[in-house]
């Protein structure tokens, strides 16, 4: 009897109408990737890797974190062993993932773009995948850009600092070749940064150059930060977003918040109480300048981060040793997001929580600040530890028990790797099977116009017109 192939066109789509909606109505939809951290430099120099170890595991802390598991020494993970030879302890550690969604993300990376199905990733084929691969990276279809382009990934959104020059995305910009449009994610983290004085003024000295504003006080603090909001936007930017691990809604006076932003401008630390005013008066501001310019602003929440202070020292931060957090999060978001509904200040907004006990609380929450705009407040895709199999089909429970599935705007990549658009395919097989699987037991109607029209949406046409992006070409 023939050996099945795992990563087979049906790969988790298990009856007829998932099938049919799949490569009916999702298969082949362009992507708009509207949060990611692929590094903008290499889309504007069309970077071209090396091996398959610089694609495929650098940066990737998902990876590193499951071959520390397997015990592989750190040496071939971050460390100074050959890309050779950190690609066989990865390969070596594949069949170990198993149920674990890097096996499947592994087998649908390599599936698209690399066209390999008939072997799976273990010690005794890495060699021949590595060559495959090898063979294939030298071809212009791999480099970024080619590798963009075989995807069908018409918008990208990167994440950038407020005071980032943006040359790279000028560049890009300027150039009408390249059919993707890449804009900035507009990250201003390290503006609530106050804890630590000394770094929080060194990044303020670049903001002020880069806004060409003379930072002295809290109302030249925010003046500058809407000149960059400004300069984002001419560049098609029409989104933020913030990594909290909480949200925060503390109550405050202007006054003490200016005495606050004077005090550490000379270098004193502010208390604890005192940071969490700031940075909920920095949030209300903020959140009033994304609605002038008609802007998302994306809250990632929750997680807890750095918990290996020895490897945070060795290795710094992004680097596998960050978890998942119980923070508060229903009475502060609520807080926080009525501050701004008060007034009519309150932009679309994206959820994305981290704790899986925090789904219902996000779309309930979210449910309380709807109006305007179709699906204005959103709860955002399965994020980081849920985004895996699990974690999509309960996110879309939840989002479809509590809110309108047929309004979400769907799947990101939120990855720092070139061969993470497989997520987007996982996403819409996981998606339409769901709802496949629905119709088998009668919970819905077999109407294909009806559920293939919602799908078309979810993967692409929702993004579209939540956003408002401009794009170089049409689909």
């Amino acid at each position: 009897m023939e050996k099945k192939i795992f990563m087979h066109e049906d790969f988790c789509l298990e009856n007829s109408f998932a099938r049919l909606l799949y490569h009916r109505y999702a298969e082949d939809q362009p992507i708009i990737d509207y949060h990611c951290h692929l590094p903008v430099h290499l889309l504007a120099e069309n970077h071209r890797f090396q091996d398959l170890t610089e694609i495929w595991l650098a940066g990737d802390h998902y990876k590193w974190r499951a071959m520390r598991t397997h015990g592989v020494p750190e040496y071939y993970i971050t460390g100074a062993a050959s890309n050779r030879e950190k690609f066989q302890k990865w390969a070596e550690t594949v069949p170990c993932t198993v149920r674990n969604p890097l096996y499947h993300w592994t087998h649908l990376e390599l599936k698209k773009p690399f066209g390999i199905t008939d072997r799976l990733l273990g010690p005794e084929t890495a060699e021949s995948i590595w060559q495959d691969c090898q063979r294939l990276l030298s071809q212009p279809e791999f480099t970024v850009r080619g590798l963009l382009q075989q995807w069908k990934v018409l918008l990208l959104c990167t994440t950038d600092d407020p005071a980032d020059d943006l040359k790279y995305h000028r560049k890009l910009a300027a150039e009408d070749n390249f059919t993707t449009r890449v804009v900035p994610g507009f990250r201003p983290d390290k503006a609530l940064a106050i804890e630590q004085p000394e770094q929080f003024n060194r990044w303020l000295e670049k903001l002020a150059a880069a806004a060409d504003v003379d930072i002295k006080d809290w109302s030249s603090f925010l003046k500058a930060l809407r000149a960059r909001r400004d300069s984002f936007h001419q560049l098609g930017c029409r989104l933020s977003d913030h990594a909290l691990e909480r949200p925060w809604a503390e109550d405050y006076t202007e006054v003490r918040v200016r005495s606050v932003f004077d005090r550490v401008r000379r270098g004193g630390k502010p208390t604890v109480e005192e940071a969490a005013c700031f940075k909920s008066a920095l949030l209300y501001e903020l959140g009033v300048m994304y609605r002038e310019k008609n802007w998302v602003q994306q809250y990632h929440l929750g997680v807890l981060r750095n918990c290996n202070s020895r490897m945070m020292l060795q290795l710094g931060p992004d680097s596998g040793f960050d978890a998942i957090g119980d923070f508060e999060m229903a009475r502060p978001l609520a807080r926080m997001l009525d501050r701004l509904d008060r007034e009519n200040h309150l932009p679309k907004t994206i959820l994305y929580n981290i704790n899986p006990g925090d789904n219902e609380v996000l779309v309930a929450l979210a449910g309380c600040f709807q109006g305007e705009i179709p699906g204005k407040i959103q709860f955002g895709s399965a994020w980081w530890f849920l985004d895996q199999k699990d974690g999509m089909e309960k996110q879309l429970n939840a989002l479809s028990n509590l809110g309108l599935l047929s309004h979400f705007v769907g799947m990101v990549t939120d990855s720092r790797s070139f061969l993470s658009f497989s997520r987007h395919e996982y996403f819409r097989r996981i998606l339409c099977n769901l709802i496949g699987k629905d119709v088998e037991k009668g919970l819905l109607p077999e109407d294909e116009n009806l559920l293939g029209r919602m799908v078309v949406d979810i993967c692409y046409r929702n993004a579209l017109g939540y956003f408002g992006f401009e794009l170089k070409q049409k689909p």
